[in-house]
């Protein structure tokens, strides 16, 4: 039986992420409604780097300085990340002052992944990739949501056919937390525009084609056409092509019609990557 959502009711949510709010509104409204430890999660690519910086700006507000109620930024330290993402790691915290927790696997659990599969058994199977994110990723991420009521993440809708019928939030049953997706109901484009306009910091892989960024063996660019995931597992056949952190939600806020967006084929904008010191 699905349980009613205790921190966070469906309501709530709608409310907080109304049609019309900036980004900002919406993070602070998240924040006000959150009954415990809000985290956010980032693999420091676009919508997430454009979250931390909505986060960090609802963070400085009045009502906000001083207080104890804050969101924690999270991201799961695969050992297998780009140099590049690690650089945009590094140049977030100097931004925006914050730190970035990490989470990474453990050890023992990779070297025994790493004796039984090789260095790249996950190319061999589904299985065996799933395998290898669930040691890498969701078991990291478990531990940084313990104990947290609100987890915030950066999914899209039109991010591809799985994720479609992304709702603004859902209750996220095996790890026991209310998932919010703020962006929700904007485009690719309304993300590169809105830090483009923000001057957030963003990872230079995203100006070479690399529309979404995970582990370096499991990443490469995308050609032009193809949807923004088609980079990621690229040798597994199209479909449901998840690392096993994100599941169908059991228990949605709906979106309300007037946001409900239009699924299209790939964005053809990529971000210029922008360079700080």
């Amino acid at each position: 039986m699905t349980p009613d959502i205790p921190h966070l009711p469906c309501d709530d949510i709608l409310a907080a992420l109304r049609p019309g709010d900036d980004l900002v509104e919406r993070m602070a409204a998240l924040l006000r409604s959150a009954a415990g430890r809000t985290v956010l999660t980032t693999s420091f690519g676009l919508e997430d780097q454009v979250l931390t910086h909505a986060a960090a700006a609802a963070m400085a507000l009045p009502e906000f300085t001083g207080a104890a109620r804050r969101i924690e930024l999270a991201t799961l330290d695969t050992g297998r990340l780009f140099a590049e993402t690690l650089d945009v790691w590094a140049a977030t915290e100097r931004r925006y002052g914050l730190r970035v927790a990490s989470l990474s696997p453990d050890t023992a659990e990779v070297e025994s992944l790493v004796a039984a599969q090789g260095v790249e058994g996950f190319r061999e199977s589904v299985d065996a990739r799933r395998a290898c994110c669930g040691v890498r990723k969701v078991a990291p991420l478990r531990r940084a949501l313990a104990g947290a009521s609100l987890w915030i993440t950066g999914l899209r809708a039109d991010q591809s056919e799985a994720r479609e019928a992304t709702p603004f939030a859902t209750w996220d049953e095996p790890l026991g937390v209310v998932k919010a997706a703020p962006l929700a109901d904007w485009s690719r484009d309304d993300v590169a525009r809105y830090a483009a306009q923000n001057r957030v910091p963003l990872n230079v892989l995203h100006a070479r084609g690399f529309l979404s960024i995970g582990c370096a063996p499991c990443t490469r660019a995308v050609a032009p056409g193809e949807p923004e995931r088609a980079g990621r597992w690229w040798w597994e056949d199209e479909g449901r092509k998840e690392c096993g952190l994100h599941r169908r939600p059991a228990h949605a806020a709906p979106m309300p019609e007037a946001l409900v967006p239009v699924t299209t084929a790939a964005q053809a904008f990529v971000p210029e990557a922008t360079s700080w010191a």
